[in-house]
């Protein structure tokens, strides 16, 4: 047995009103659940885009909380890697490109699909690259 798919991820930013406004404002993530100085939680796809601030996260829950979610959090930056056809990766370049979101790196992998890389203003990595990379079509 093993699980189906990753249901959320999550990424650490120091500015959650930045980040929510660059995940709605450039990538079009909508918004599903914010607490001010905590979380902003944001649909993709199927699947949920988690961004916590560390410094909220890493305190263990009340005795009484309703959420009884254990500490977690990173420092630094993170990565995550957004699923894109060829089409649609030179629609995001040109999207970023328009959004005045410089494209770090671009990179054909020797066995077949295409990345590229930005930072959102957190200084995570973030790549949208064909499922091809991995193997799945």
């Amino acid at each position: 047995m093993q699980p189906a798919a990753i249901l959320e991820s999550a990424l650490y930013v120091d500015d959650l009103d930045a980040a929510e406004a660059f995940y709605t404002g450039v990538l079009g993530l909508s918004v599903i659940r914010k607490v001010e100085g905590r979380h902003v939680f944001l649909r993709c796809g199927e699947g949920v885009l988690l961004l916590f601030n560390p410094d909220a996260t890493i305190e263990p829950p009340a005795p009484d909380s309703r959420f009884p979610i254990p500490p977690h959090g990173a420092k630094g930056p993170g990565h995550l890697c957004f699923r894109a056809s060829e089409a649609e990766i030179d629609a995001w370049k040109e999207r970023l490109r328009r959004a005045g979101i410089a494209i770090e790196s671009e990179f054909a992998w020797p066995e077949g699909g295409r990345s590229i890389y930005l930072r959102d203003p957190a200084g995570n990595s973030l790549e949208f690259a064909n499922p091809e990379i991995w193997g799945v079509t």
